[in-house]
């Protein structure tokens, strides 16, 4: 009897955790990119204005579910989060979650990495994951 019940809280634990790996899936040719600014670009004042691309597939806003749609995400100084997970809302991880194409952007002075994430209707990456080379912005 507890041998049953073990094998059946594994298997539950298993599945819960299978269901929250499911990403969207992203055509393969699908391509996620930065517009401006360019890697080693010198950012005088520290505002500026990130304009984002996204090839192949649509841009929706948060919450809004259709296949092949998403919005927005930067990382600013941070690495890619888990897959699995939604990706974090804080000042390192900007959501674009109206769907913008372009947002006015302040940095302190200093060296910041920049990378995008497109994220579905959940904040969540897609399978394969659609992310941007990251660069690198200098703020004197």
């Amino acid at each position: 009897m507890w041998g049953r019940m073990l094998a059946a809280v594994v298997a539950a634990t298993c599945l819960a955790g299978s269901a929250a790996a499911e990403n969207k899936p992203a055509p393969d040719d699908a391509h996620v990119y930065i517009l401006w600014p360019k890697d080693q670009q010198v950012i005088k004042g520290g505002a500026f204005w990130l304009r984002m691309g996204l090839k192949n597939m649509g841009i929706a806003p948060a919450g809004v579910e259709h296949p092949k749609t998403g919005h927005h995400h930067l990382l600013i100084d941070a690495e890619l989060p888990p897959a699995d997970q939604p990706i974090p809302n804080d000042r390192n991880h900007l959501h674009f979650g109206g769907g913008q194409t372009e947002a006015r952007i302040e940095l302190s002075p200093g060296r910041h990495t920049l990378q995008l994430v497109l994220g579905d209707d959940k904040h969540v990456q897609f399978t394969p994951t659609l992310v941007s080379e990251r660069i690198t912005v200098i703020v004197p």
